[in-house]
């Protein structure tokens, strides 16, 4: 059992409608509760930065998001915004429309993705949709993840019709080097939920429901 949640919590809002004042709140509760990260929209990432330049708060954005069907040339372009406006993760969505298509460009966008973000000091994470996915699908996203260097595998953008579940994590687990970390996002909403999650391997938890587990685990 974690017993610290909060250091493996990114605090997430990726909302369409994301307002400045929930940015700031955000923030806030990052600082008050000293989540791992923060996860915003790409054009936050800069603000973000600014606001926590003295923390140790990692920032986090998203790339490709949330279908991953644009050119490869663009999600690269974005990570380098990104990285020059203070980000210091980036969360790179599969192209799961080539995946299904049986080529191999997921993996080689990925490999370059990964160096973008090695060249630069940052880490990247590749988000697969496991909602999209069979099992035996997500077996084969999980090998091809891991061989392309990237630093993690994410199951979920949070749009999709469900997000993580232990099956998933435990999936990924079974196909994934032991260089690779899994992040798991997606509907975790309760201390429960991020306890079963990291039993079965997620290292990071991506939630928008960050200061509601943090007050479960501080009234257990």
């Amino acid at each position: 059992m974690i017993t610290q949640p909060n250091t493996c919590i990114e605090h997430t809002n990726l909302q369409p409608d994301l307002s400045d004042q929930e940015i700031d709140q955000l923030i806030e509760e990052a600082k008050t509760y000293q989540f791992l990260g923060i996860c915003v929209p790409p054009f936050w990432v800069k603000k973000v930065s600014r606001e926590l330049a003295d923390s140790d708060i990692r920032i986090v954005t998203v790339i490709g998001f949330p279908l991953g069907y644009q050119r490869t040339e663009s999600k690269i372009h974005e990570i380098e915004l990104a990285i020059t406006d203070g980000a210091d993760e980036l969360d790179l969505m599969m192209n799961v429309s080539a995946f299904k298509a049986g080529i191999s460009w997921p993996k080689i966008e990925m490999a370059k993705a990964a160096k973008t973000a090695h060249e630069h000091g940052k880490l990247l994470k590749v988000i697969v949709e496991t909602a999209l996915l069979s099992e035996n699908e997500l077996t084969e996203a999980s090998k091809i993840v891991s061989d392309s260097g990237a630093d993690f595998i994410k199951t979920s953008t949070g749009f999709a019709s469900r997000g993580a579940s232990v099956r998933d994590i435990e999936i990924m687990k079974a196909n994934i080097s032991s260089d690779v970390g899994i992040k798991a996002s997606g509907g975790i909403k309760t201390l429960v939920q991020l306890q079963e999650l990291v039993a079965a391997g997620a290292e990071r938890v991506g939630s928008s429901s960050g200061v509601n587990i943090m007050t479960e685990f501080q009234n257990v």
